[in-house]
């Protein structure tokens, strides 16, 4: 197990396990820590590889960050760990926005996205309707603060932390400063990167993406729609997996068995 390594100098990672390699791309604020209960039920059959994505807790921060700039920095991680041997991705949210951009590279041997961010994958009105929800999003961190750009990312993400069903014995992430940071970073510089990015999703149409969704996502919001739109795309059955939106982080073991069955195909 290698643990507290740097790529150039600029992005951390961690590799865990044994077996294939699996690469991990988290979602939101997460860093390579943030899936550590789902990286513990892979770790038995799996080589994980984990990372904080530039601009979160220990990796270099970028004035602006394109998110082509971090599927740049996912081919240099792939490179660097497994010599170019193409890897599985489990791309969640933001994460499986950035495996699209790779999805064509030759890197990726398959990419399993959950929910991705992904305004271009929509219609146009509906594009254009979450592109200004973020917008908003961002102007209300600058004038109210993170608490209240929160609620607003459960209300738009249908996450409910309160009501929401987990596992029992989960990892607990105190609201940290650190935490604190990466939810900054997250939404003045990534939101912006996801309102200014676009692909054209015909050359998506043979890459290996498998999308998936979380079974108790509201079928309305954003995220589910762009899983809906990729599936609908690539003429394939969308996959439901145990949870909603962060199903990897409230039902890690479940997930987890639902996840190697995909892998296991």
């Amino acid at each position: 197990m290698l643990r507290g390594m740097e790529l150039d100098g600029t992005i951390y990672y961690e590799v865990r396990g044994t077996g294939p390699y699996l690469l991990i791309s988290q979602s939101g604020e997460g860093d390579a820590d943030r899936s550590a209960d789902l990286v513990d039920q892979l770790v038995t059959d799996h080589t994980v590889i984990t990372y904080d994505r530039r601009g979160l807790s220990r990796s270099a921060r970028s004035e602006r960050t394109e998110v082509e700039r971090h599927a740049d920095d996912v081919l240099r991680l792939i490179d660097h760990v497994t010599g170019g041997e193409p890897v599985p991705m489990l791309g969640l949210s933001f994460g499986a926005t950035i495996g699209l951009h790779l999805a064509g590279s030759g890197r990726l041997s398959r990419l399993i996205a959950h929910e991705p961010v992904a305004p271009w994958l929509l219609p146009p009105d509906e594009c254009a309707a979450h592109k200004e929800e973020l917008a908003e999003g961002q102007e209300i961190y600058r004038r109210d603060g993170l608490p209240a750009v929160l609620k607003e990312i459960g209300r738009t993400l249908g996450i409910d932390v309160a009501t929401q069903a987990t596992e029992p014995d989960l990892t607990s992430f105190p609201m940290t400063p650190q935490r604190v940071a990466n939810f900054g970073y997250f939404v003045e510089h990534d939101w912006s990167a996801i309102i200014d990015d676009h692909l054209d999703p015909a050359a998506l149409k043979d890459a290996p993406i498998v999308p998936i969704a979380g079974i108790t996502t509201p079928r309305t919001i954003f995220d589910y729609r762009c899983s809906e739109e990729l599936a609908r795309l690539l003429g394939v059955e969308l996959i439901h997996f145990p949870g909603g939106h962060n199903g990897n982080l409230t039902h890690p073991r479940a997930y987890a068995r639902k996840l190697r069955e995909l892998l296991d195909q």
